[in-house]
């Protein structure tokens, strides 16, 4: 595969995230900070929360199985995959239980297995859940001050 193909390739997944209802979903994403299984369980039943659920992390994990199977190349997608971290590190602490309660052994296991391949996944994870806290917590007082 070529760098322009993957260029190519990267791009379309880009202009998938700028349709309205996924912006949607993304922004609701950003502030969802499960603290428990529960909290995850509740995201995916809840009328108003599961489509956002189901759109955001079946994007990034349907984007990470591209890369996995080659399609695109793994590099050029990490420089520009920050979002999977995030999106990951909020499920990450109850991915086995998920897996379990759904009785589905691969929900999100293309991104798993393309994150947990990256030098110091399990650090880059528990950084990006404690910024995604500061930055809510910093946005929280911004509107509390406007």
């Amino acid at each position: 595969m070529s760098k322009e193909t993957s260029a190519e390739l990267i791009m379309k997944l880009y202009d998938l995230r700028r349709e309205p209802k996924m912006r949607e979903a993304r922004a609701w994403i950003i502030t969802f900070f499960p603290e428990s299984i529960d909290d995850v369980m509740r995201a995916i039943i809840d009328e108003s929360t599961s489509a956002n659920y189901r759109m955001v992390t079946s994007y990034w994990d349907m984007a990470a199985g591209f890369v996995n199977q080659g399609a695109i190349d793994e590099t050029m997608f990490m420089l520009s995959a920050s979002e999977a971290w995030v999106v990951y590190s909020k499920i990450e602490p109850f991915i086995a239980q998920i897996r379990e309660n759904m009785g589905s052994p691969n929900v999100m296991k293309q991104l798993e297995d393309l994150l947990m391949r990256q030098a110091n996944a399990t650090e880059i994870l528990a950084g990006r859940r404690e910024a995604m806290k500061r930055w809510m917590a910093a946005r929280a007082e911004m509107a509390k001050s406007a």
